[in-house]
């Protein structure tokens, strides 16, 4: 899978110490310009639906799985990898220094209808709900929440980062007068 890209949060001076590695997948489910994301009321962002491997899974078992949980999606098809965002950020418990998280990202595609949820406490605590949303609407959201909240997530980054990347390649069909070339360069655009 294409690396996408490195990035380490704006707290770590060094990826010198102690560090363990975390590997997570994440769907991108679009229909036309709207994609199906995470709204998380707590940090007033939206996400890729996804998260952790667990023991025994291999990434797509643990997309799949992870994306049924928290959206409720159901025949899972068509999986196609995107690319891996790589981030180092800083671990808050005294077992290690830093965390670096490798984000699987394949695009996929599900029945219309989403059924029932199975969030964990914590998701259920942070008002996680899944949402149908225009990707541009998505990427000014969270822009705008980048520059002016004081609650956002550290996975604001890595969100905006994958939206824009994702609305320059993925809805470029969408734009069939416009050479490739002719596209803002990961900047956020609206046709």
């Amino acid at each position: 899978m294409r690396h996408l890209t490195t990035h380490i949060h704006a707290s770590l001076t060094s990826l010198e110490g102690r560090r363990f590695e975390r590997l997570a997948a994440r769907a991108i489910v679009l229909r036309g310009e709207d994609i199906l994301m995470l709204y998380t009321q707590r940090y007033d962002d939206y996400t890729l639906p996804g998260g952790g491997i667990n023991a025994g899974e291999n990434i797509e078992q643990g997309l799949i799985r992870e994306l049924q949980e928290e959206t409720g999606a159901t025949n899972i098809t068509n999986l196609q990898a995107f690319g891996c965002y790589e981030e180092f950020r800083p671990w808050y418990k005294d077992d290690a220094d830093l965390m670096q998280m490798k984000s699987y990202c394949f695009t996929c595609e599900i029945d219309a209808e989403l059924g029932v949820t199975n969030y964990e406490d914590y998701e259920i605590k942070n008002g996680m709900k899944a949402v149908w949303i225009n990707i541009y609407d998505a990427i000014a959201h969270n822009q705008h929440t980048l520059d002016n909240s004081d609650k956002k997530g550290m996975s604001l980054a890595r969100e905006l980062f994958l939206l824009r990347l994702i609305a320059k390649e993925c809805l470029t069909e969408l734009l069939p007068d416009l050479e490739p070339a002719a596209l803002p360069s990961l900047g956020y655009f609206r046709r």
